[in-house]
C-alpha cells in the first residue's frame, strides 16, 4: 500500500463509505479505501507511488461527527467512521477550491503543451468549473528556459509537490524543492542555478499541469494527434515498459504509465534517448565498397548477393572456419537466435561471440557453474522486499536505472540496509548505511574481505563446500586485504553487520570488468551463497542476457571474440559478419582496426555509420528497437515481447528480415518467419537455481601505478547508442575526465582544463571535471563516446589500468 501511516497494518478496520461497508488494513487512507469500492474522489496532488502531501484540498470528504471537511488522500481510516464522498456541499467546496486555484493560474490552454493531458484541466471539466469568479493583481514569475531538456513555467504551478517528491523519493536526486511560502512559493532548483540532475523527466510525467514540459517535445503537437503504441525500452537492462508517441511514423516522445512493471519510472535514456532513432546520421540504404575503396549505394538484392557470394567463395577456398560472426546485445532474442543459426548452421562455423566476452559472458559461465543458472535468481521487484542490499562495483542508476530505483525504494520506503562497494562515488551513496571505497582493481580482495567478515560474524549459512571454503579464506589475512583494497577489517565488519533478513547481492561493471574478474565475480557469487542471498548481475545494455540465452557464444572448438581477432591477424579468418557492434570500441583499437582491414569480406548490419561500419565491404542498414517486433530479456530473466511501432528510415530493415534473407541464400532453405523463430526459441531457455556450491578463487594482487584510470558507464548515457542522441548530448556532450580535488591540485588543474592521459604508448586529451569523493590516485572516464579515443588506451578488457596524466 502506498500511504500507510500506521505500523500495525495487520489490523483490519471497518468503515462505511457512501453507505457501503468496507474493511481495509489499518493505516489505509480514506482515498485508498474509496478506491477499493470503485468510488472516485478527485485529486490533483495525490500520486500513488509517492508520499501524500494534502496540498490541493480537492479530495475533500465529510466524516460523520467531524465539523470540517477532511482531505481523503492523507486521512487514515478509523474504526466505524462513516464517510461521505459526494454531496452538494462537497461539490461546492471542490468547485470553490478549483476557482481559487485558478486565480493564480494563467488560462493559456491554447498554447500550453499540457492541454489535452492536463489533470488541472480535466478536474475543472469534471467539477464543472466553467467560469472564474475571483481575480487578483498578479506578478508573473520568470519562466526557466535555461534548464536542459526541461522547461519550467512557475506561473502554471499549483504547488502540488508531486515533482519534488518524485525527484526525491523515486529517483533519489532531490534537485528541486518548494522555496519560500504563501504567494511567493515556487518550485525551484535547490541552488537556484539551472537544473543539474539525472534528467530522467519523471518530474514531467508527474506534473498535473504544464509547469514542467519536455523541451524536445514542445509544440510538437497535441497529444490526441499522436499514435501511441506500447513497447519495451531498448536501452538499459531494466526492461522498462514504455509508450511510443508516433508522428509520421517516427518516435516523437516516450512515456510510461504508472501501471507498468516499472511504475512509470524512466531514466534519461528511456525518456529522451529516442532522438537517436531520428538522427539524420541513420543508415538508410545498403552500401557496397567499390574497387576504389569507397562505399556506394546499392539495391538490397545486390548487397545481399555480394555478401553471400563472397562468403561462399571464402568457404570454398578456406573452409567454413574462415568465417566468423560477432553479435549484439541491442537486437532482439529472435534476431540473436537467427544470427547464431546463420553462422553455426548456414555457414557451418563455430566462430561466434559478442562484446559480452569483455566480462559478462564469463561471469554467467561462473554463475552457471556455482549456482546452476544465469541472470538474476529473482525478478527486479523482489529487491523491494530485501532486508539488506549489497551492491558490488556498480553505479546502479548509470548501468541499469530500474534496478537503482528499486534499491532506493527498498532503502527509503522499506528501511532496507544498503551496503555499497565501489572504487568511485555512485549515485546511491547518499542512501548507503556502509560505503566501501576500495582501490580500483582490488575487487577480488573486496569480495574476500566481505566473505571473511560474514563468516566471523556468523552471518554465513550452511552451504556445500563451506568448511573447505573457510580454510581457503583463512589463508588470506585482513592485513593482506587492506594492503590491496585500502579497507580495514573494521570496514568489512561494519558492512557485514547490516546483513539482516533477506539479502540481495548485486554485482556490476567494476567486478565484471575487473583486472581480476575471475576472483571478483566468484567472490560475489560466494558472498551470495554464504548469505543465502538473491543474486543480481547488472549489465548496461538491454539484451545481453537474451543474446547469451540465444546461443551467441562460440560453438565447440570455435573462437571467441579475442580468438576471432587473433584469427584474422593470423590469416585464419577471412570473412566476418558484425551485427550492431562497433569493434573499434574494443581494447587495442589500433590492432582491431588493422585486423579488420585484412579481411576479404566484412559484412556489417547497423543503425549508424560507426567506425566499424565505415570499414564494411557490405553495409546493411538495420531497424531500431521501436521499428521492429520481437522480445528482449532483462538481466533478471524477464522476457517481454513487443510489436513494431515506428517506421524504419529509408530502406532500413529489421535485422531478422536481413538475417532471414542471408540464411536462406546461404543454406538454400526457406526464409525463417518471425513466428517460426518465436516458436523455436520458446523452449531454449530453462533456468532453475540448483544447489549452490562455494568455490574459492584466490584474488591476485597487481602492481598499480601512482594513477589509475577507471573507464565506466556514466549517468545520462547508455553505451555508445546515446552518443547519437541529440537529447542526451544536450546534457552530456563529450567525454570528460573525473578527478578528485587532491589530484587536480597536484597537477594544477581546474574545471575544464585539458589533461592528457597516456597508457600503452597512446595518449588522449580530455577536459577535467572535478568530482567530490573520487580518491587520490584515481581518474574516471566514460565508456560512451567513440570519438574520444578512450578505448585506444586499453590493452585488455579490464576497466581499470595504470596511466599517466599531464596538464594540457
Amino acid at each position: 500500500m502506498a500511504h500507510t501511516e500506521c505500523c500495525d497494518s495487520n489490523k483490519t478496520i471497518s468503515l462505511t463509505i457512501d453507505g457501503t461497508d468496507v474493511q481495509v488494513p489499518a493505516g489505509t487512507t480514506i482515498l485508498d479505501a474509496a478506491r477499493k469500492l470503485g468510488i472516485k474522489i478527485p485529486t490533483l496532488c495525490w500520486l500513488e507511488k509517492i508520499s501524500t502531501t494534502g496540498a490541493c484540498r480537492v479530495c475533500a470528504v465529510h466524516v460523520e461527527g467531524v465539523e470540517r471537511p477532511m482531505t481523503a488522500c492523507n486521512t487514515p481510516v478509523k474504526e466505524g467512521i462513516k464517510v461521505t464522498t459526494q454531496s452538494p456541499e462537497l461539490e461546492k467546496i471542490r468547485k470553490k477550491t478549483m476557482e481559487l486555484m485558478l486565480v493564480n493560474h494563467p488560462l493559456d490552454c491554447p498554447v500550453c503543451d499540457a492541454a489535452g493531458e492536463c489533470d488541472l484541466q480535466d478536474t475543472c471539466y469534471g467539477l464543472g468549473v466553467a467560469k472564474q469568479e475571483y481575480a487578483a493583481d498578479l506578478e508573473r514569475l520568470q519562466i526557466r528556459y535555461d534548464w536542459s531538456l526541461l522547461e519550467s513555467d512557475p506561473n502554471r504551478c499549483i504547488l502540488c509537490e508531486k515533482c519534488v517528491k518524485v525527484c526525491r523519493e523515486i529517483t533519489g536526486v532531490g534537485a528541486i524543492e518548494t522555496q519560500s511560502c504563501g504567494d511567493r512559493a515556487v518550485v525551484e532548483t535547490v541552488s537556484g542555478k539551472p537544473l543539474d540532475c539525472d534528467f530522467c523527466g519523471n518530474c514531467i510525467a508527474a506534473c498535473p499541469t504544464g509547469t514542467l514540459i519536455s523541451k524536445p517535445f514542445k509544440f510538437a503537437g497535441r497529444p490526441w494527434s499522436f499514435e501511441v503504441k506500447n513497447g519495451i525500452c531498448g536501452f538499459c537492462s531494466s526492461g522498462c515498459q514504455i509508450e511510443y508517441h508516433l508522428q509520421n511514423g517516427k518516435v516523437a516522445r516516450v512515456t510510461s504509465d504508472d501501471s507498468t512493471y516499472n511504475n512509470g519510472n524512466l531514466c534519461i535514456n528511456g525518456r529522451f534517448g529516442y532522438s537517436a532513432f531520428n538522427t539524420a546520421e541513420r543508415l538508410t540504404q545498403p552500401l557496397i565498397k567499390g574497387v576504389d575503396g569507397q562505399q556506394k549505394p546499392a539495391s538490397w538484392d545486390a548487397a545481399l548477393s555480394t555478401a553471400v557470394s563472397a562468403t561462399k567463395e571464402i568457404i570454398a577456398k578456406y573452409g567454413a572456419a574462415a568465417v566468423a560472426g560477432i553479435g549484439s546485445p541491442r537486437v532482439t532474442n529472435e534476431e540473436s537466435f537467427l544470427f547464431a543459426k546463420l553462422i553455426k548452421e548456414a555457414v557451418g562455423s563455430a566462430n561466434l561471440d559478442s562484446e559480452a566476452r569483455l566480462g559478462y559472458a564469463q561471469a554467467q559461465e561462473l554463475q552457471a557453474k556455482l549456482i546452476g543458472m544465469t541472470g538474476a535468481t529473482k525478478s527486479m521487484d523482489a529487491l523491494e522486499k530485501a532486508g539488506c542490499i549489497i551492491v558490488l562495483g556498480s553505479d546502479l542508476k548509470a548501468e541499469s536505472a530500474g534496478f537503482g530505483y528499486r534499491a532506493i525504494k527498498a532503502a527509503t520506503k522499506r528501511d532496507a540496509r544498503l551496503v555499497i562497494a565501489s572504487a568511485r562515488p555512485t549515485s546511491l551513496d547518499k542512501f548507503a548505511n556502509s560505503s566501501l571505497r576500495y582501490k580500483a582493481g582490488s575487487e577480488g580482495f573486496v569480495a574476500l574481505g566481505l566473505a571473511k567478515a560474514a563468516i566471523s560474524q556468523n552471518k554465513a549459512v550452511a552451504a556445500e563446500g563451506l568448511e573447505a571454503f573457510k580454510q581457503s579464506v583463512a589463508g588470506t589475512s585482513f592485513d593482506q586485504i587492506q594492503a590491496a583494497t585500502g579497507l580495514t577489517e573494521a570496514d568489512f565488519a561494519d558492512a557485514v553487520s547490516f546483513i539482516n533478513g533477506q539479502v540481495a547481492v548485486m554485482y556490476g561493471f567494476e567486478f565484471i570488468r575487473s583486472v581480476d574478474a575471475a576472483a571478483a565475480v566468484t567472490g560475489a557469487l560466494n558472498l551470495a551463497i554464504l548469505t543465502a542471498a538473491d543474486l543480481y548481475p547488472i549489465d548496461e545494455k538491454n539484451n545481453t542476457q537474451g543474446m547469451l540465452d540465444m546461443g551467441v557464444v562460440p560453438g565447440a572448438g570455435g573462437k571467441d571474440l579475442f580468438g576471432i581477432i587473433d584469427g584474422i591477424e593470423k590469416g585464419e579468418i577471412h570473412c566476418l559478419y558484425v551485427m550492431g557492434s562497433d569493434l573499434l570500441q574494443l581494447p587495442n583499437r589500433s590492432r582491431v582496426a588493422a585486423a579488420l582491414q585484412k579481411l576479404e569480406c566484412l559484412v556489417v548490419l547497423d543503425l549508424f555509420p560507426t567506425a566499424t561500419a565505415r570499414l564494411a565491404d557490405v553495409l546493411l542498414p538495420a531497424a531500431a528497437a521501436p521499428e521492429k517486433a520481437g522480445s528482449f530479456t532483462s538481466t533478471d530473466n524477464r522476457t517481454q515481447s513487443f510489436t513494431a511501432a515506428a517506421t524504419a528510415p529509408g530502406e532500413a530493415r529489421p535485422d531478422y528480415i536481413i538475417l532471414g534473407d542471408l540464411y536462406a541464400r546461404l543454406s538454400g532453405g526457406a526464409v525463417p518467419s518471425l513466428a517460426a523463430l518465436q516458436q523455436e526459441i520458446a523452449p531454449v531457455v530453462k533456468k532453475q537455481l540448483e544447489a549452490p556450491v562455494l568455490a574459492f578463487t584466490a584474488p591476485q594482487a597487481h602492481a598499480a601505478g601512482s594513477m589509475t584510470l577507471l573507464i565506466a558507464p556514466f549517468l545520462r548515457h547508455n553505451g555508445s547508442y546515446t552518443s547519437w542522441s541529440a537529447n542526451n548530448l544536450l546534457v552530456a556532450a563529450e567525454a570528460v575526465l573525473l578527478l578528485g580535488e587532491a589530484d587536480a591540485a597536484r597537477l594544477a588543474l581546474k574545471e575544464g582544463d585539458p589533461v592528457t592521459v597516456t597508457a600503452a604508448g597512446t595518449s588522449v586529451t580530455l577536459p577535467v571535471q572535478l568530482c567530490a569523493g573520487i580518491p587520490a590516485g584515481l581518474a574516471v572516464a566514460p565508456t560512451h563516446f567513440p570519438g574520444s579515443g578512450i578505448s585506444a588506451l586499453m590493452v585488455k578488457s579490464a576497466a581499470s589500468f595504470t596511466v599517466t596524466l599531464a596538464k594540457g
